[in-house]
Order: structure tokens, then sequence, then C-alpha cells
């Protein structure tokens, strides 16, 4: 009878920890997802920053393409796209509900223009002005425009959310070393006697501390699984909601996020037991009573 109610509180006792450290390390994964996927976001919004060069009445559609050529060699320089006259007049009369060459005496106001993307390194205000500077110094570019104020804008906002991540994601892990560490100290408390009398019959400290590291191993990894499935399934549902979703949670930022959470359960657990086991090794007989 005794054993069997040993097995039952042994069996509560898995249990318990299993289902708190799967909650450590889903928050754990969450921290870790949102993070990338800041970053990730980031990158893309830096990415779409427009820089239009106006280029001079006497430039023709074909020295706009060779020119969007050359930029496109340019290390900055992410993409390009050739507004002609004839398209920037059609765009603008779409935009105005109204042709504005009816005012004008049929001629066309507008001249061709590139419209150019940066990669996400140069989208800062320090190179852009470089930037700016350098097109502007090309005799087919009468004039460089871009929003300023957007992109100071935007990086002040994006340097806040990543040290608010940051520092969330370190007080995060903290709790989840402390919460992990309680756990299965809690755990080996319960066998402390157990620990001592292997001690006392001359079992080595690598002996003793085996099966307790096999036992937290086991409990880490099957946390780590739910976890993982629970985020999982959380990223599909959310993605079937709302498609534009994949392009910020990619495949590569799920992979560091299912694996960041696999290594942190069998890594958390097995130095945590190893640290539980260690101090109970070391106590006193008359310690274990209090």
């Amino acid at each position: 009878m005794k054993r069997k109610k040993n097995k039952t509180f042994g069996r509560m006792q898995w249990l318990t920890s299993c289902i708190s450290t799967t909650l450590v390390l889903l928050l754990l994964g969450l921290v870790v997802l949102f993070g990338l996927s800041a970053r990730q976001l980031s990158q893309s919004v830096r990415e779409n920053l427009t820089i239009t060069l106006l280029l001079d009445d006497d430039v023709a559609t074909s020295a706009a393409d060779t020119l969007a050529m050359r930029l496109q060699a340019r290390p900055y320089v992410r993409s390009t796209t050739v507004i002609s006259r004839e398209q920037a007049l059609q765009e603008e009369s779409e935009r105005m509900g109204t042709d504005p060459t009816e005012f004008l005496g049929g001629e066309n106001p507008y001249t061709s223009s590139i419209e150019m993307n940066v990669n996400a390194d140069y989208a800062c205000t320090d190179s852009l002005l470089w930037i700016a500077k350098e097109l502007k110094a090309m005799w087919q570019v009468a004039d460089v425009v871009y929003q300023r104020d957007l992109v100071d804008n935007l990086n002040q906002t994006l340097r806040k959310a990543t040290i608010v991540l940051s520092v969330l994601a370190l007080l995060l892990m903290i709790i989840s070393v402390v919460l992990i560490n309680n756990t299965v100290r809690l755990s080996v408390y319960s066998r402390r006697f157990t620990i001592h009398t292997m001690r006392l019959v001359g079992a080595s400290w690598g002996f003793i501390r085996w099966p307790f590291i096999k036992r937290s191993l086991g409990i880490g990894l099957t946390a780590a699984i739910i976890a993982d499935a629970l985020l999982l399934g959380g990223i599909h549902w959310a993605m079937a909601q709302d498609a534009s979703i994949a392009t910020i949670a990619t495949p590569t930022i799920i992979g560091i996020m299912v694996a960041t959470v696999l290594v942190a359960g069998l890594l958390l657990t097995l130095i945590c037991t190893w640290l539980s086991v260690g101090h109970f090794l070391r106590m006193k007989e008359n310690e274990m009573y209090k």
C-alpha cells in the first residue's frame, strides 16, 4: 500500500514538474519568437523605405533604364523601379480623378523618375544623407526625395522596441532559471534521505546523480516537445487568420525558436538538477531535518 502511494506521489510530482517546466519554456519560446520576428519586421520596414530620384526633363526613358541598372550594382541598393513620364501622368490622373494636362494645354508636367529601395543596413539617417548627396551629384538626377522624418521616427521606435524586448528576454530568462531550479529542487528535496543513505553506503556522487539527471532530462524533453507543439499550433492558427504573418515568422525564425526551446529544456533541467543534487550531497545529516 505504501509502495503504491509512493508511486502515485512520484507520478504526480513528475506531472507537476513537467507542467511547470512547460509553462516556463512556453514563455521563453514566445520571447524568442517575438524578438526574432520584430527584427524581421524591422528589416522588412527598412527595406520598403522608398527614395525617389527625380530626373531632368531631357532624360529619356532609355537613359533612365540605364541609370537604374547602374544603380542596381551599388551595395546600398536593394531594388529600382523606373517610372516613365507617361506612367507618372497616368498614376497622378487616377489619384486626382482628372487629367492635369487639361489645365496645361496638353503638356505633360511630369518627368521620369526612379523609385529606389535601399538595403536595411543603410536605412538610417547618416547613411541616407551621404547616399542622397552621391545621387544628386549624377547629372541625370534633378532631386532626391525621401521622408527623413519617417526614417528618424522609425529608427527611434525600432531602437526602443529592441531595448524593451531585450530587457523582457533577460527578465524571463532569469525567471525561467529560478522557476525550473525551484521545481527541480523540490523534486530532489523529497528524496534527500535516499541521497544520504546512498552516500553512507559508499555510492559515488556520479552514481547518485545519474537517476536524478535521467529523470530531469526526461521532464525537460517532454516539456520542450509540448511547448514547441503549442507554439507551432499557435503560429499555424495565426497564419490561418492572417497570411502576412508568414512573411514575419519565417521558417528560419520558427526553426530557431523550436531549437532554443528544446536546448533550453534539456540544458536548464540538467544544470538545475546537477546543482540541486550536489547541494544535498554536501548537506550534513542534521541539516536534512530543517
